[in-house]
């Protein structure tokens, strides 16, 4: 047994590199004896010194502490700790585990890495997970930062770091492939594509083996560490190369003007439920990091994961607002999206609390006023917090809006009305907040559900490879084959389908809101049907790079939509107008085939809008027709000549390029209708000159 140096702080948690050696600290209240492991590589079946943390002298409160001299970064290390192990009292301590430090900023996984050994009765030192000591000062930053981008400038495209190159089409190196390093090569077509952030699926190290048999967890929803990127993403497999890595990606991405968005999972870890394994939180204070039941042996399970963390307990809330505080101070990320944010309002008990004190933490601290906060506003028991998530910073993922779209353009009864409040911001859902009109974030889909190319090729799910029976899944999809299940090569389906898929996107991109793509999408990824691809790592996930090629009028037609959505003026947001001011001082008027004659019956399939844009003196003509058949809608008379007559901008239901033009080859449109055809979408506009703007209203 080593000699303990000195005693040590209890601040700050974690593995923190000092002058002459490591502070270690770390909690535990049930605890009667903690090891602290310190290993030469991850897979010893040994530790290669022990050091006892002496419950009198190095323990305060109940923060374990010790300093360890010579200790430098890259140092491999775990817990080991004693305590009752008495589930009914929801005691789960097993000193035959190595423990991750949850506030580690590394983890190392060994080859032979097994989620099994953890969950059975031996010793599991060889196999599993641990900790690495990380100094986060030692970075060239390179005067590198967050980027603050206003939310009107901003576009996500939600997309999963391994995916987006793991593909052999790809052109990365096979040891950069699926990494950070291999994204950093492919910037350039984010660039080209015009998107302003990227949303990263789940960077936070996690269990890839917390999935079904045979199977492998690629989406990555299954956190053992909330410090430390996933070691599996760095083409740097040494002890810090994950982390230099991940800080090279953020700074390529900062200098190519996009920002970096995560997609965090603080409402549930890998242990999953009492036949789970012991990685960590469950080793060390099973009562404090997790919401139990009534039988205390059992995890309340609001995320469907099989357990739910108890993050409004004072200690995990501080674990959670300290690793967002990490991942902006010293990983320099602009922001975060929070998968099933609902779940961390509810209390210990499970119940709804009025104000929750995490959400309000991460709301209210200077280290994070800068960054955005997307939350998931719902849970999997239930709870639906869409237009009603707390706060003055929070976005929300508008799930009616993906909804609504998605029924209007299948075509459904009554879905005009709800559509019409989507193209606006959704007021019906947040007006009442007084908050600005991007509180929305608008998408029709992402990784969880049908592709976009898939909405519209498949009527059914089809998740048999998952390997339960395609039970998993959603079966609410509001998705249409439009005549045949899956892929056709009959030109008549297939030209309806991409017409479809413009649809979704000129609606995504238009409205007001924030809007969101999904990987892929610009240009037809498919996941053959497959709405659940959680598990699938392989061809059915990862971005087919030969489609870029393959759907090129998808791809221009969405760049081109980006390039003008990020011209649209941005006065609202500086000015800190709401939504409400923004829709009750517009120059706009709603239509039908017939002016200022909007058809809001349940039998309805079109409208059209007419909004004027003052700062760019513009007129924007909007028709949307979900209908079956051709219609021809009267349009607004206009001066004509070169400047002032109508022009179209877009008509999904022409070939490439015609579908989009350039915004200033637009032509004229000089007749007093247009006829859209069956299930398209037309965008017109028109110049207005210096004079005073026409009011839009009938009559006038």
């Amino acid at each position: 047994m080593s000699r303990i140096e000195d005693t040590g702080r209890s601040a700050p948690l974690g593995a923190t590199v000092v002058q002459g050696g490591v502070n270690f600290s770390v909690f535990s209240r049930g605890a009667s004896r903690v090891e602290l492991l310190l290993f030469d590589r991850e897979d010893d079946a040994r530790p290669g010194r022990v050091v006892r943390i002496d419950p009198s002298t190095n323990r305060t409160y109940h923060y374990w502490h010790v300093f360890v001299a010579g200790v430098q970064p890259g140092q491999i290390y775990g817990y080991r700790v004693e305590g009752p192990n008495d589930p009914p009292s929801g005691m789960r301590f097993d000193s035959t585990k190595v423990l991750l430090d949850p506030y580690g900023r590394g983890v190392v996984v060994p080859r032979d890495y097994s989620r099994e050994a953890a969950c059975g009765p031996d010793q599991n030192t060889a196999t599993a997970m641990k900790s690495v000591v990380v100094d986060a000062s030692a970075y060239d930053w390179e005067g590198d930062a967050p980027l603050k981008r206003l939310a009107s400038r901003t576009i996500v495209y939600e997309m999963h770091v391994r995916g987006f190159t793991r593909h052999f089409s790809s052109g990365v190196a096979e040891k950069t492939r699926g990494t950070f390093a291999g994204l950093i090569e492919k910037i350039p077509y984010l660039q080209q594509l015009g998107i302003t952030a990227v949303e990263l699926l789940p960077v936070f190290q996690f269990d890839a083996q917390d999935c079904p048999p045979g199977k492998i967890n690629y989406w990555g929803y299954a956190p053992v560490s909330f410090f430390a990127p996933h070691q599996a993403y760095s083409s740097r497999q040494d002890a810090l190369g994950p982390v230099d890595e991940f800080r090279d990606m953020v700074k390529a991405l900062h200098r190519a003007g996009i920002e970096v968005i995560l997609d965090v999972v603080f409402n549930h870890t890998a242990e999953g439920d009492h036949r789970g394994p012991t990685l960590s939180f469950r080793g060390l204070d099973n009562q404090t990091y997790y919401i139990l039941e009534q039988d205390r042996s059992r995890y309340a399970n609001y995320s469907g994961t099989g357990n739910t963390l108890n993050a409004n307990h004072p200690i995990v809330r501080r674990m959670i607002v300290d690793s967002l505080r990490y991942w902006v101070e010293a990983m320099h990320v602009d922001g975060f999206r929070f998968d099933l944010a609902s779940i961390l309002a509810r209390d210990a008990s499970g119940q709804l609390m009025p104000s929750p004190p995490v959400l309000w933490d991460i709301e209210s601290d200077p280290s994070l006023a800068g960054a955005k906060l997307i939350a998931e506003a719902w849970d999997a028991a239930g709870l639906y917090q869409v237009g009603s998530f707390i706060g003055d910073s929070w976005r929300e993922w508008n799930g009616r809006f993906r909804d609504d779209v998605r029924s209007f353009f299948r075509g459904d009864n009554g879905s005009v009305a709800s559509l019409a409040d989507r193209l606006l911001g959704s007021p019906q859902i947040y007006g009442h907040k007084e908050r600005e009109a991007e509180q929305s974030v608008n998408f029709v889909t992402c990784h969880d559900g049908f592709t976009l190319n898939d909405l519209v090729s498949y009527s059914q799910k089809h998740n048999e490879l998952n390997g339960e029976n395609n039970r998993d899944g959603a079966d609410d999809n509001r998705s249409s084959n439009w005549g045949i299940e899956g892929p056709t090569e009959d030109p008549s389906v297939e030209k309806l389908r991409n017409r479809q898929v413009k649809n979704f996107l000129t609606v995504t991109m238009l409205s007001l809101g924030l809007p969101m793509i999904s990987m892929g999408d610009e240009v037809r990824r498919t996941q053959q049907g497959n709405n659940n691809a959680y598990c699938q790592d392989n061809e059915t996930s990862w971005f087919d790079w030969t489609l870029v090629a393959k759907h090129a009028d998808v791809h221009r037609f969405v760049t081109l939509l980006i390039a003008r959505r990020l011209m649209r003026d941005a006065e609202h947001e500086v000015e800190g107008m709401s939504l409400n001011q923004l829709i009750q001082h517009a120059n706009k008027a709603w239509h039908g085939v017939s002016l200022h004659q909007p058809d809001w019956r349940d039998c309805s399939h079109s409208i059209a809008l007419t909004a004027e844009l003052r700062e760019e003196r513009l007129l924007f003509h909007l028709i949307l027709n979900a209908y079956w058949e051709p219609l021809d809608f009267e349009l607004l008379a206009m001066e004509h000549g070169d400047r002032n007559s109508w022009r179209r901008w877009i008509d999904t239901s022409l070939d490439s390029p015609h579908d989009i033009v350039p915004w200033q080859t637009a032509s004229s449109v000089l007749s007093q209708t247009y006829r859209a055809e069956a299930r398209s979408v037309v965008v017109l506009f028109a110049h207005l000159g210096s004079g005073v703007s026409p009011s839009l209203q009938p009559g006038s």
